[in-house]
């Protein structure tokens, strides 16, 4: 009987600490395979719904150009716990060091971004940089795979002619062709990320 009994108290042991350690894992990094098309913003919206984790998934992945990922590379990323918890325990430490300006300075930065995310396109011309601005930092010269320039179109949109003039002629006649208006263009990328 006491041989059972301590059988019994083993198995349930271990079925708790089982359980127990398997509970950790549901907050371990994700591994993430690049797909054609992908950017960093696509990807953070994925996992975060925003642009929020760009940053930190270059910084944890040694990415030194934002703009230009690759087609099968393997990216960690941070669950949206994680990424949570680590901006919050170095505010902190921050604030220990010199509270008033480190809180200035956060909120210096941002408001621009919360206020850019949610006003709509005045006009043309800002909402066309809008989305440069968001698909290449405003570069012609940057490249994602296949996606190339200020406005990261499709390469064979461009006939290997990657002038600032064919990109921007290019563009243009996509954005018009699609959504009729670089208003409508930007307003379906907030919606999803990309246009």
């Amino acid at each position: 009987m006491k041989s059972l009994k301590t059988i019994l108290l083993a198995t349930t042991l271990t079925a708790g600490f089982g359980i127990f350690m398997g509970t950790t894992d549901a907050h371990a990094d994700s591994l993430y395979t690049v797909k054609s098309g992908d950017t960093l913003s696509t990807i953070s919206h994925q996992f975060s719904g925003d642009n929020s984790m760009i940053d930190l998934i270059a910084k944890d992945n040694s990415i030194s150009n934002i703009n230009m990922i690759f087609e099968g590379d393997q990216l960690t990323i941070r669950t949206a716990e994680e990424a949570a918890q680590k901006p919050v325990q170095q505010e902190v430490a921050q604030q220990e060091v010199a509270a008033a300006p480190v809180q200035e300075e956060a909120q210096v930065q941002t408001a621009p971004v919360e206020q850019a995310e949610a006003a709509p396109a005045a006009t043309t011309s800002s909402a066309k940089e809008w989305i440069a601005q968001k698909e290449s930092s405003g570069s012609y010269d940057a490249t994602n795979g296949k996606y190339i320039g200020r406005y990261q179109l499709d390469a064979s949109y461009l006939n290997g002619d990657y002038s600032q003039a064919n990109q921007e002629r290019v563009a243009d006649s996509y954005v018009a062709g699609r959504y009729g208006s670089w208003e409508a263009a930007q307003a379906f990328w907030m919606a999803n990320g990309w246009y």
